[in-house]
């Protein structure tokens, strides 16, 4: 992956993506986890806008990385991710070993750093038309007064005519009304250490907050399997060692301040 791109360069490489693509025949994508992938009847929609809410500010890294995990599942095409300038002094820069260490490629993915909210905000909607990209992510620190309804229900029509699926990560917030397809908080659970006590794969607890189609309020907790980019349920029960303490999919935190 390169340097973060400014907001007309982002513009840029979006209408460079976005020559030629059309947007995806199937509507959904699974995570991989039978009970969960059988209670959204298939699967999350693709195309749409996503919700998640970090149960406390200290789990913005499961948050991240649940986002980044369903991108892999997108399959769809390059992952952009979006943040502001705030975000970046406040968390440190991206950690990308931690994208590969998910599985993933930090080579594909488009990152722009926006200089505040309303660029933001504005970037996300650039990126939710471009049928291009499988997936992007938007990260929204704190309040977000700029981010209402109305705009909330722009990113999902646009999502929703290119193809592109939205994940919204909410961090320091409180639920709010908008447009999003589905809503969900977001904690670390405890992971099982493996041979050797080697750390073990990245474990998620995850809540349905609403579902715009369906009941919520479900809970489940999920095991993230790199090799297949899976979601699948933990082997065992019991904890040795949790998702921030051996940071399989820290994407913020003190390790990303450590790569800057």
């Amino acid at each position: 992956m390169g340097d973060s791109l400014s907001l007309p360069a982002l513009k840029h490489r979006i209408a460079q993506i976005g020559s030629g693509y059309d947007p995806p025949v199937q509507r959904s994508f699974t995570t991989g986890d039978a009970d969960l992938d059988a209670a959204l009847e298939g699967g999350l929609a693709r195309g749409a806008l996503h919700e998640f809410y970090a149960s406390h500010v200290d789990d913005a890294s499961s948050s991240a990385g649940f986002a980044a995990m369903l991108a892999l599942r997108v399959k769809a095409g390059p992952l952009a991710w979006l943040r502001t300038e705030a975000a970046e002094r406040t968390m440190g820069q991206l950690y990308m070993p931690g994208l590969a260490e998910l599985g993933g490629d930090p080579n594909s993915m488009i990152l722009a750093l926006l200089p505040d909210e309303k660029m933001l905000l504005r970037a996300a909607a650039d990126a939710a038309a471009c049928s291009g990209l499988g997936a992007v992510v938007v990260e929204c620190w704190g309040r977000s007064p700029l981010l209402t309804l109305t705009v909330s229900r722009r990113l999902a029509l646009a999502a929703g005519k290119s193809g592109v699926t939205l994940f919204l990560l909410r961090v320091g917030a409180q639920p709010a009304p908008s447009a999003a397809t589905t809503r969900w908080r977001v904690s670390a659970a405890p992971s099982i250490a493996m041979a050797a006590d080697a750390p073990g794969h990245s474990t998620l607890e995850v809540e349905l907050l609403r579902r715009r189609s369906g009941p919520a309020g479900m809970r489940w907790q999920m095991e993230w399997n790199r090799d297949e980019r899976t979601f699948r349920k933990p082997a065992l029960p019991g904890a040795v060692a949790t998702l921030v303490e051996h940071g399989a999919a820290d994407l913020h935190g003190e390790s990303a301040l450590r790569s800057a």
